[in-house]
């Protein structure tokens, strides 16, 4: 992508925080965007470094993880395209608790947190919006809580592969292959599980007949079947 000709007021229109902006103010906003390359491995912050901007992915993927004191890595969240991150943190003046990186070649739009303030002293109601936004991400993380604290291990890991399953109108389709955006031992990490029993759990639903590994790719045989599944 050239990013000379990237459209940021209409990228940024299309975004749940922002689209109800009125073109001016769309405008008005871009002018405190800025874009960024990142590859694979690069870094968009790190722990203790300043908070001024809050992020949204573009293209690619990126890691939000923290450092326990023993060296051990844990990720916190799985930012995708089309969704952010930092902005919570950003209006607290308070430096990143987090690190992030970048999974794969990526492009980043990061929004100043002088341009937010600014349009939302021009328009209150943008606040709201901000807020919304922040509500949906915090009740997000307060479930994954849930889950790691009242589900087994094999419990989140068919509720990860079953995450993105379900139609539009709610029923399930019968098989589905679902690739794993990053390494098994990064979903691991993110399901709070150690990367060797990621993989035993999900080669015992392989010798169940449920499904299908071909290195990252995971073909659902039956996604009823899979959702019912107890082991014995």
């Amino acid at each position: 992508m050239d990013t000379r000709q990237f459209d940021l007021p209409r990228y940024l229109s299309v975004l749940p925080l922002f689209n109800e902006l009125s073109p001016t103010e769309l405008e008005r906003l871009a002018h405190g965007c800025q874009l960024r390359r990142l590859a694979r491995g690069d870094m968009v912050f790190h722990v203790g470094q300043p908070c001024e901007e809050f992020h949204v992915v573009v293209i690619g993927q990126v890691k939000l993880f923290a450092i326990s004191p023993a060296g051990q890595e844990k990720v916190i969240e799985l930012v995708g395209p089309g969704n952010s991150f930092a902005e919570a943190l950003m209006f607290t003046g308070r430096p990143y608790i987090v690190n992030a990186q970048a999974l794969t070649d990526s492009l980043l739009l990061s929004v100043r947190k002088q341009a937010v303030l600014d349009e939302i002293e021009r328009e209150p109601k943008f606040a709201l919006r901000m807020l919304a936004g922040i509500s949906r991400r915090l009740h997000g993380l307060v479930h994954d809580v849930e889950a790691y604290a009242l589900h087994s291990g094999m419990q989140r890991v068919i509720g990860y592969l079953l995450r993105e399953q379900e139609m539009e109108d709610g029923s399930a389709v019968e098989s589905v292959t679902v690739s794993l955006p990053v390494s098994k031992a990064t979903v691991a990490s993110r399901l709070s599980l150690t990367p060797e029993y990621f993989s035993r759990v999900l080669h015992e639903l392989e010798a169940a007949g449920l499904i299908e590994i071909d290195k990252r790719d995971i073909r659902i045989l039956d996604v009823r079947r899979l959702a019912k599944y107890q082991p014995q």
